[in-house]
């Protein structure tokens, strides 16, 4: 009897230890029991990251939303009130003034770079090049010849430039008047329908100009080039005097720099092991584009290919927890 009694009394202790050691985990310790709220935009490369940090999130146990919000106004609105605890993709080349405001506000956090480094601007394919020699400088631009080239029934004689979703804004709009270039900008509704538009042209060997931007497939999958416009700087966007056109600003390229993590102030007291992994969450470039490739170009899910990550790289992401 007393060797049952034993016996039971170390399996209850046991037991007990087990049940400690399962509540002291991070995430069921420190991490509030609500969701952590990760802001989906309206390009692949920033989904595949939120989905990849959630999916980290729920392995370590906490529980995760999707709310999808705009790119820009988030800085200063969603983030700010708590809406969205955390965004993974601010970009220096279109994100600039919104960063800085989201900043000045104290509400929000930058929590370092991502890792690749940014750069958009006008794209064409090589083959253009042959109708406008003068390319990449961008006052082979000016030419009416090679605007033409460039053309399409809806937009000629002007070239036609296909821009980013309005809400990327870019300036575009604002950079050919300033610049007295003679194209007309269109903007795409959606990411998607941009590439596509691009893959459609590409392997006709049709007239198209178009923002590009890296870290992405695109500029490895289609031989091109970028434009080369008078070198950014933030006087240009602020101040019309600088630059070629004394008298309206944007008369430059766009700004090029890092790639940004955000977070609601809140976040770090209310999650503090979700915001640790944010901290410390990388993504290499040449990873990110092959993955976004393997979304666009070969029809896998963003859910899918996120999963595959988290589940090759546990041993990263449990240290980022730690």
């Amino acid at each position: 009897m007393s060797t049952l009694w034993n016996w039971k009394s170390a399996a209850l202790t046991a037991a007990a230890a087990t049940s400690v050691a399962f509540t002291t985990l991070p995430a069921a310790a420190e991490d509030s029991t609500d969701p952590v709220k990760i802001a989906l935009f309206d390009w692949t490369s920033v989904n595949l990251n939120a989905k990849i940090y959630g999916g980290i999130l729920e392995r370590l146990g906490d529980s995760v939303e999707y709310p999808t919000g705009d790119y820009l106004s988030s800085l200063t609105t969603s983030l700010t009130n708590g809406d969205v605890d955390v965004a993974l993709e601010f970009w220096d080349t279109t994100a600039g003034e919104a960063m800085a405001a989201s900043d000045a506000t104290g509400q929000t956090e930058r929590l370092g770079p991502l890792g690749p480094e940014a750069k958009e601007e006008w794209w064409y394919p090589m083959y253009m090049k042959e109708l406008c020699p003068g390319l990449p400088n961008w006052e082979a631009l000016k030419d009416p010849a090679c605007a033409a080239a460039f053309s399409t029934p809806e937009t000629a004689p002007n070239g036609r430039y296909v821009g980013g979703p309005v809400t990327w804004e870019g300036f575009d709009d604002e950079r050919v008047q300033a610049l007295g270039l003679p194209f007309t900008v269109i903007h795409a509704g959606t990411d998607a329908a941009m590439f596509a538009e691009l893959d459609s042209a590409y392997q006709r060997k049709a007239p198209i100009m178009l923002w590009i931007y890296s870290p992405h497939w695109a500029p490895a999958k289609y031989e091109g080039e970028w434009v080369q416009f008078p070198e950014y700087t933030p006087e240009c966007y602020t101040d019309p005097a600088w630059g070629i056109n004394p008298d309206l600003a944007y008369d430059c390229g766009k700004p090029h720099g890092k790639i940004w993590k955000y977070a609601w102030a809140g976040m770090k007291d209310q999650w503090p092991m979700a915001y640790k992994v944010a901290k410390n969450y990388t993504i290499d470039t040449a990873e990110l584009n092959k993955m976004s490739g393997e979304i666009d170009l070969e029809g896998k899910t963003i859910e899918e290919v996120a999963a595959a990550w988290v589940d090759a790289n546990e041993a990263t992401w449990r240290k980022w927890a730690e």
